[in-house]
């Protein structure tokens, strides 16, 4: 006795079940999101990050150089803080290291027409913080007082941002 489903049908039925399953499986193991990385500069020049975390912890951060292949992408500098980062806004410069702050691999020289990405971490992958992207003509345009991070709308669309960094700090865990 049939139930009157052709094959192809069948089949497109299960590989349509398939992949909904396989997208629900690799949607969980993502890392949650509370805290947004930002970058500003001091007043003579060095680069600061810049965290603000919404209401869990950050341990510290990672600057790599992303590659469409995931052995490609390369480490450009670490930071791990002298203590969680809780909620609140947290900056750092990252050379020279922050006092408290440690630096493994300190960072390393920074290249023209390279797009870095810079986003907080925690020790035990329970919290994460988004990245922002930036090359060095982008440090380039940051003056103190302001940073540069990557915001998102209510409805999902991604852009880099430049604002002061009090609009930051009110800003910033509204738009994660």
């Amino acid at each position: 006795m049939g139930f009157g489903v052709s094959r192809p049908v069948l089949r497109g039925l299960a590989l349509t079940v398939g992949a909904v399953v396989c997208t629900t499986g690799l949607t969980g193991c993502t890392v949650p999101v509370d805290a947004v990385t930002g970058i500003s500069v001091t007043s003579d020049g060095h680069l600061l990050g810049v965290i603000m975390v919404c209401g869990h912890h950050i341990d510290g951060a990672l600057l790599y150089v992303d590659s469409d292949d995931v052995d490609k992408s390369v480490t450009v500098g670490s930071w791990t803080a002298p203590h969680k980062l809780t909620a609140g806004l947290t900056t750092w410069t990252l050379d020279p290291v922050s006092a408290g702050w440690t630096a493994d691999p300190p960072l390393a020289p920074l290249t023209d027409g390279t797009t870095y990405s810079l986003y907080g971490w925690t020790e035990d992958d329970s919290w994460s913080a988004t990245e922002v992207t930036f090359t060095l003509a982008d440090r380039a345009r940051l003056t103190p007082g302001r940073v540069r991070y990557d915001s998102v709308s209510d409805n999902g669309d991604e852009a880099e941002v430049t604002v002061s960094m009090k609009e930051f700090e009110a800003r910033a865990c509204q738009e994660s």
